[in-house]
């Protein structure tokens, strides 16, 4: 197989002539003066003005300076710039390699990075920078479509970042765009459509949900009183497909073509005539074909891709597609990071989702999650599982397999998934540096410092995330804990734990549920104490750095995240214990301390709300950690009614009577009855004045 190697680019400038600096300043004054009117450059030209004040002190006299933009013949994306005192000379063929050089020049001389925003880049003001004489130089990438997909957007899309519900968008399309990136899923569903424009505006392409093939309208939405069937409603759907081109024909645009159904699951889920790989394959196909012929109506030479996604992999990889020619081929993760087929449900073939070796054509993409939602073990809030010296062998050898025209990163909310993106786009932007040489540049951009400390308590990480399985890639994200719990909470109140779950088939065993149960405390306990370990050490080291405030909203609170979520679900499994036991009041006890840590982790994200971040984390609701805090909460009633029904009052005589008092019943009680919540705040402030259990003389601890 032929050794393709990443395209080398370096930032640094190529010059002209020898001497010392001689060549342009900039400051405050500086003026831009532009033969672009896209709308694309005159929103970089804002950006500029803003790095400058961001970045320079305010000046006391009129412009000195000038940045020319000027249109040259060049390839797309492409730019030069050529230097010398009083003026800059920026050459571009179209807006994007005008768009380009300008934060091209705002990183290497003012120090704008790509995440100065989602990572609170602090500033220190000077009065100019120095651009040297002589010609800087734009190489091409080795990747031609460079994007993120900004997918299970629930932060994103309740959040303001302390202006409107447009700016955090304008923010992340922002960073993209500074990471080198060219195209963007502007979000799912109706923030797709809503931010399209936005995004289109700031240069970007525009490409498609695998779900929303072509950006239309989902059928259930424009129809929602009927059965989304292509077999009963083919010109409906048609209908569909040709408005969504209509109306992104003013944008740039990656078309996707598919067919895959509503929700983001199959189609014959809704049509149980297609029982066939061979029906399902032939209708798809069809569909494709026609697709694509509607786009070319339209769209002379469009770009077109489709999805190889979940079943639609296993239908390629079993010759039931025909695809239309020119179209590159997405393939995709299994969310892990993996280039597999994902798992879905309890159903995992874990197909190698690569291009085969005759079809290495360089035309084909990758859908790559950073994060992921399965409701098993992803990760939304945390960063991936896998380490980037993982993710670097996955992606370096999908690009020796041909995958080198699109590389479309699910990027979920941005913020606790920077260092990841950043990572990712060194890559795509072919800068050749190794995930440890990249993290030490990282923390050096960010946080201040290199510190050893900090790169170790960075590549502890993860190393410390727990392995739920013996493959490589089968590490948890906090959603692990979170809804691998909610099942076995379920199930417990379902029927007393009678039963295995058949949600947990996927990863544990499936004899019953208390196997089920003492495998996912096993696999906590385990992690447990190199994550208490790493909690320590980060805990330590934001009381040295200079970043103390961007480590504590960083690495720190993901690593509170999993050490609160694991501590939470070794109290779980100690209340069921406890449960099997009949000994209901120290299992109503041992609930209650698991929804404080679940409800510790939901406080870690609070505190980290501040200044524009208030609100971020408020609309937590995919991996919804108070949502566990609140079921391990109703379970304590369960088990309450268990042991202290129906009348409710014995639980209440021991905790808070006096011990002589507890067995004389002349009345039952003398006070209103104790809620759950109450009853257990009780039970813990009496056992830290006497840390007995009640009634057998043993520790609660």
């Amino acid at each position: 197989m032929e050794n393709v190697q990443f395209e080398k680019i370096k930032l640094e400038e190529k010059r002209c002539g020898e001497g010392g600096f001689d060549g342009f300043r900039i400051d405050r004054r500086t003026a831009i003066e532009s033969e672009f009117t896209e709308e694309a450059v005159k929103r970089a030209e804002a950006r500029f003005y803003r790095d400058l004040e961001m970045t320079l002190e305010n000046p006391q006299e009129n412009a000195s300076s000038v940045i020319l933009l000027k249109k040259s013949p060049m390839e797309p994306e492409a730019y030069r710039i050529h230097a010398e005192p009083g003026r800059l000379t920026v050459e571009a063929g179209e807006e994007l390699g005008a768009v380009y050089a300008l934060l091209f020049v705002s990183r290497r001389f003012l120090g704008v990075e790509p995440f100065w925003f989602w990572n609170d880049q602090t500033f220190v003001k000077r009065s100019e920078a120095g651009i040297p004489s002589g010609w800087y130089l734009s190489e091409k990438k080795p990747v031609a479509y460079r994007g993120w997909f900004i997918n299970d957007e629930v932060l994103l899309s309740h959040w303001d970042g302390g202006r409107d519900e447009t700016y955090p968008w304008e923010m992340a399309f922002e960073a993209l765009l500074r990471c080198g990136g060219n195209v963007v899923i502007p979000g799912t569903d109706r923030n797709s459509k809503k931010y399209a424009a936005l995004a289109s505006s700031m240069g970007l392409w525009i490409t498609h949900h695998h779900a929303e093939p072509l950006g239309a309208e989902m059928f259930l939405r424009a129809y929602p009183a009927l059965n989304p069937s292509f077999r009963e409603h083919p010109d409906l759907f048609r209908g569909l497909w040709e408005e969504g081109i209509k109306r992104q024909l003013g944008e740039k645009v990656i078309w996707n073509l598919g067919f895959r159904g509503q929700g983001d699951t199959p189609f014959w889920e809704h049509d149980p005539m297609y029982d066939t790989p061979e029906k399902r394959g032939a209708l798809i196909s069809s569909i494709l074909e026609e697709q694509y012929a509607l786009i070319q109506k339209y769209v002379p030479d469009p770009v077109c891709s489709t999805n190889l996604y979940g079943e639609t992999m296993e239908l390629y990889q079993q010759g039931f597609l025909r695809l239309p020619e020119q179209v590159i081929l997405i393939w995709a993760d299994n969310g892990y990071g993996k280039m597999v087929s994902r798992r879905q449900g309890n159903h995992n073939p874990r197909i190698p989702a690569l291009p085969e070796p005759h079809l290495k054509n360089g035309s084909h993409g990758v859908y790559y999650h950073v994060s992921f939602y399965d409701l098993q073990a992803a990760n939304v809030l945390t960063m991936i599982p896998n380490s980037m010296e993982f993710v670097e062998k996955e992606l370096r050898n999908g690009y020796q397999r041909g995958i080198q025209k699109l590389w479309l990163i699910n990027c979920s909310n941005i913020k606790p998934h920077v260092y990841p993106l950043d990572f990712a786009a060194s890559l795509w932007n072919g800068e050749g540096l190794e995930p440890e040489a990249h993290l030490r540049q990282y923390l050096k951009r960010y946080y201040g410092s290199d510190d050893q400390e900090m790169q170790r308590c960075f590549q502890d990480y993860f190393s410390c995330t727990l392995p739920y399985g013996k493959r490589e890639d089968e590490h948890a994200g906090e959603q692990f804990y979170n809804y691998v719990l909610r099942v076995l909470l379920s199930g417990w109140m379902r029927d007393g734990g009678r039963k295995p779950c058949e949600e947990l088939l996927w990863c544990g065993p499936k004899e019953s549920f208390g196997q089920q149960l003492r495998w996912f405390a096993g696999v906590c306990e385990a992690g447990e104490e190199g994550f208490s370990r790493l909690l320590l050490d980060c805990e330590q080291l934001a009381k040295q750095t200079d970043r103390d405030r961007l480590w504590k909203d960083s690495l720190l609170l993901q690593v509170r995240l999993h050490v609160f979520c694991i501590r939470g679900v070794l109290k779980f499994a100690k209340a069921y214990e406890e449960y099997e036991k009949a000994d209901y009041f120290q299992a109503f006890y041992r609930l209650g301390q698991a929804a404080d840590w679940f409800q510790a982790a939901q406080e870690a994200m609070m505190e980290c709300e501040h200044d524009k971040w208030k609100g971020f984390y408020d609309n937590d609701c995919q991996t919804d950690v108070k949502e566990t805090a609140y079921l391990l909460r109703l379970l304590m009633g369960y088990v309450r009614n268990l042991g202290d029904g129906p009348y409710f009052y014995q639980w209440q005589r021991q905790v808070i009577y006096a011990e002589e008092d507890r067995r004389v019943v002349l009345l039952t009680n003398e006070e209103n009855h104790l809620t759950d919540a109450q009853l257990y705040q009780a039970m813990k402030r009496k056992r830290l004045q006497e840390n007995v259990c009640y009634d057998r003389g043993k520790r609660l601890e």
